[in-house]
């Protein structure tokens, strides 16, 4: 047994999901970030197995991928797609998780070089974006209107990951139908996920976490007002092997 951090182990077995995954196209894999520079916007590459993939670009928080960091390695999921980016094997979609421990060794930069680039334009120009945010998304459809029944929403979550920068966009549904509907109870639930690697690992979140999910989330609708209304946590313990799907609260608004 292989323990990466206290909470997260690490158990090296080929299964037969692993190799089904395989089969399917997709990988999941361990690896450090690199950051790879172009005439436009630096991309996010990683090695594994002696290929290159490309993860993304470098951009600010409204993106719908968010780059990892150098100084760690990223957990990568996804799916192999037909073509490249950037001199590299595009997965897609793509999820990315930065594993929490330090690894200094990540670290490399590449030169910008000829016939290394990406094949669209990124939606601002480089360079300090004056409060300009690089990416927009739709408008939410119109509110709804009574009358209200019980409705069920999904928060994502990175491998280990907390709340982030991502969060409160995926939350805000959630938290104006708490508010149109005078929700009298709310029930939230965590649960905590297993992710089986390309060379057969099974990686494991760390136990508690679904619990933590589930009572963070809380403390954000209690930090957005809703002070009069019963919250119903629950966690659901048991690490359930699968993709990024199964690493998510669920949230329940009963009016």
């Amino acid at each position: 047994m292989n323990r990466l951090l206290p909470g997260i182990i690490a158990l090296p077995l080929l299964s037969a999901s692993a190799l089904q995954a395989q089969e399917q196209g997709r990988v999941a894999f361990v690896a450090c970030p690199i950051v790879q520079d172009t005439p436009t916007v630096p991309c996010w590459l990683a090695a594994h197995d002696g290929q290159i993939y490309y993860m993304g670009i470098q951009s600010d928080v409204s993106a719908p991928f968010n780059p990892p960091s150098l100084g760690h390695k990223v957990l990568v999921e996804g799916k192999l797609a037909d073509h490249e980016e950037c001199g590299a094997k595009v997965i897609e979609p793509i999820t990315i998780s930065i594993m929490p421990e330090l690894s200094p060794e990540c670290d490399e930069l590449r030169m910008a070089r000829e016939g290394v680039d990406i094949s669209f334009t990124p939606p601002r120009p480089p360079g300090p974006s004056g409060g300009r945010l690089a990416f927009s998304f739709p408008d939410p459809p119109p509110p709804p209107k009574p009358p209200y029944t019980p409705k069920s929403f999904d928060i994502p979550y990175a491998f280990e990951g907390m709340v982030n920068f991502q969060t409160p966009r995926v939350m805000t549904p959630a938290l104006e139908y708490a508010q149109l509907s005078k929700a009298k109870q709310i029930e939230v639930t965590g649960f905590r996920g297993a992710t089986r690697l390309s060379d057969g690992t099974l990686l494991v979140e760390h136990g508690g976490i679904a619990r933590e999910r589930a009572e963070e989330i809380v403390r954000m609708f209690r930090g957005a007002g809703l002070e009069d209304v019963e919250f119903k946590v629950t966690a659901s313990e048991e690490a359930i092997e699968g993709g990024p799907e199964n690493r998510h609260v669920s949230i329940t608004i009963v009016p």
